[in-house]
């Protein structure tokens, strides 16, 4: 028996053994089908390996990335799904954000916020993070933005891929990868593998396009062809290759062929003197061409140095000696750290692409935003039923019929991608509105304040203005560029009152409170509102208690203030001299006070919030405390009626 347990062990150990080269062979041919770009097979070769029971980070990462960059979403969703639940993971926030960006395939759009949160923890100085951070309510812009466009997908479309439509007069270019009979959805990478060529349809008489033939055989090669941008005149076409010598494919160093732009010229019917345009590199992809609407400017989609995420959209100048400028990258206004592509230029100047690095529907979305200002870039969703949760890109659009065409591998095509047709029935507003909103208040009360002029300041210069609601709320259409603003609010009686704002990522600000105080400041208890008001005293006659006219000025500035001060109460205190008897000076003096509140509550004034008392003699002002000790100038002094605020 003892000799046998190291035969049992050794055996045991040779199983393992076997078992684990077996695996890392499996493993080690599926990582380099992976490296090699060849994702289908190599999907086939990890899913192999799970179903025969083995669990690895790797393979998991490798199969939800292979299916994520074929397009299948909700596959990729799985394999990520089962990745962060697997123990001991340790996961780069990158796959927080394509998980959470693949759940949009299912429309778990609350699951999918949940995983954004996480990477935007994470990685909080992304740009796609800031982007979704500042956009907390992108989903409601977005079903705002939708129902604008009428879709209808095209008859020449094939079972394979067919996308990148551009416009050559009443003639409408696209790629097809139809010759190789490969359905593929990989051409938003740099590696496409299906043949694709160029194909044409031209418009009926009824505007439809029903037809696709060969383009030319001028330009379509045993490489890729694909992503025409044709001149006004068409005598020029810019356009997509695969890397090629001698017309056969060349890879470079990992075994990619890269994807470069050349420029081809019509003569006599002929496309000819095909030129590699300068800016292209062996080893990086240079694709999807689109010009400026006077031909001066040529926009494109790279990884090249410099590019922030997987593919960014870049600018050159096409100047008049046939020379062409560096390429500038159009910077984190339009670029994020995921795909940018498929630009597209309309003779308005705005700029349609595509990307999956934005807050949106899922897969590539389509954006547009006008090009005249990049320091203040507005960017819109172009909502549903442009978009979907897959892929939707290659955008064109006549900005005079606002008929157009796009490609998209949506569910209920004929291939992999298809073309559509649209018309834009409601042409989406691409100036950036933002929302300011507010309230006026009285500093003193919190009372809402109705009526007051309210202005935005950029600077000295007024953005817009408007007037508080009788709630003394207010909404004004801001400016979108980002910077310091003022609100100011003015209303008669009330000094200025000023509050500022930022405006960042065009968002809308709300919540905002403007103070404003009374320009008359309120008095304190026990004030005499003629002295505060420094106003005239209200006299009387000798013996008299009417009110004189001299005493109607005053008392109506005692009026308009209580007016200003609603809930301000006075008590009138009324006074004689000393030329009679103290029991007649004291009946007297409340008849002047009775006088002096009626003429108040005469005149509009709440009888609550006035109160009257006479004192006779017993609070003179002066030192006339006999009958003949004073001239009656002075003794008028003491015949009067004080206005005292109690509250």
């Amino acid at each position: 028996m003892m000799n046998k347990k190291p035969s049992y062990f050794l055996i045991s150990a040779l199983f393992m053994c076997t078992m684990v080269l077996a695996q890392d062979d499996k493993t080690k041919k599926a990582e380099n089908q992976f490296d090699d770009y060849a994702y289908a097979n190599a999907i086939e070769n990890y899913e192999r390996l799970v179903k025969e029971g083995y669990s690895d980070e790797e393979i998991y990462k490798n199969l939800g990335d292979a299916n994520y960059l074929n397009a299948r979403y909700k596959d990729a969703s799985g394999w990520y799904s089962r990745l962060f639940t697997l123990d001991g993971a340790s996961i780069d926030a990158d796959y927080m954000y394509r998980y959470a960006h693949t759940l949009k395939s299912t429309k778990e759009y609350e699951a999918s916020d949940n995983w954004m949160q996480k990477y935007t923890a994470a990685k909080s100085n992304e740009v796609r993070a800031r982007l979704y951070r500042n956009n907390p309510d992108y989903m409601d812009k977005i079903e705002q933005m939708s129902g604008r466009y009428d879709i209808k997908n095209l008859p020449f479309n094939s079972p394979q891929s067919d996308f990148a439509p551009s416009f050559n007069g009443e003639q409408l270019v696209f790629s097809s990868a139809r010759d190789s009979g490969t359905v593929t959805k990989r051409i938003h990478q740099w590696n496409n593998k299906a043949f694709l060529n160029l194909y044409s349809s031209n418009s009926s008489s009824k505007g439809e396009y029903n037809v696709a033939d060969k383009f030319s055989n001028g330009l379509n090669k045993k490489t890729h062809e694909s992503s025409t941008a044709f001149t006004k005149d068409g005598s020029m076409v810019y356009f997509t290759r695969n890397n090629s010598q001698n017309g056969n494919f060349s890879r470079d160093d990992e075994g990619v062929s890269r994807l470069k732009i050349y420029r081809a010229y019509l003569k006599d019917g002929v496309w000819t003197n095909e030129v590699e345009l300068p800016f292209n590199g062996d080893d990086y992809s240079c694709a999807h061409p689109t010009l400026s609407p006077n031909g001066d400017k040529l926009y494109f989609a790279s990884d090249m140095p410099g590019t922030i995420g997987q593919s960014d959209i870049f600018v050159v100048d096409l100047k008049n000696d046939g020379s062409i400028g560096p390429p500038m990258n159009l910077g984190e206004k339009i670029n994020t750290e995921a795909r940018e592509t498929f630009p597209f230029v309309t003779d308005k100047n705005v700029l349609y692409f595509s990307s999956d690095g934005r807050p949106g529907l899922g897969g590539l979305d389509v954006y547009a935003t006008k090009l005249q200002d990049m320091n203040s870039v507005y960017v819109v969703n172009l909502g549903k039923p442009i978009n979907t949760e897959d892929d939707d890109f290659s955008f064109i659009i006549n900005s005079e019929t606002r008929k157009g065409f796009f490609a998209s591998n949506r569910e209920g095509g004929q291939g992999g991608d298809d073309i559509y047709s649209f018309t834009e029935n409601e042409q989406i507003d691409l100036d950036c509105h933002t929302s300011v909103a507010g309230i006026v208040k009285d500093v003193e009360n919190g009372q809402p304040l109705a009526g007051a002029a309210v202005a935005i300041f950029s600077g000295d210069t007024i953005v817009a203005e408007t007037v508080s609601a009788n709630d003394g709320t207010f909404e004004l259409e801001g400016d979108c560029k980002e910077g310091e603003y003022t609100i100011v609010a003015s209303l008669d009686e009330y000094d200025q009152g000023r509050k500022m704002f930022s405006v960042v990522n065009a968002n809308d600000t709300d919540g905002i409170e403007v103070l404003l105080e009374k320009s008359i400041k309120r008095a304190a208890p026990g004030t005499d509102l003629v002295k505060f008001l420094n106003l005239q005293p209200v006299y009387f006659d000798l013996d008299k208690a009417d009110i004189r006219p001299d005493a109607s000025r005053t008392m109506m500035a005692v009026i308009e203030y209580m007016r200003v001060f609603p809930d301000l109460k006075v008590q009138v205190e009324s006074h004689t001299d000393v030329r009679a008897g103290t029991s007649y000076n004291e009946r007297l003096s409340n008849e002047r006070a009775e006088n002096t509140v009626a003429y108040l509550l005469a005149n509009g004034i709440d009888p609550t919030r006035v109160t009257g008392i006479g004192f006779g003699e017993t609070r003179l002002v002066n030192d006339c405390t006999t009958r003949n000790g004073c001239k009656d100038e002075k003794h008028q002094e003491n015949r009067r009626s004080e206005f005292i605020v109690v509250e």
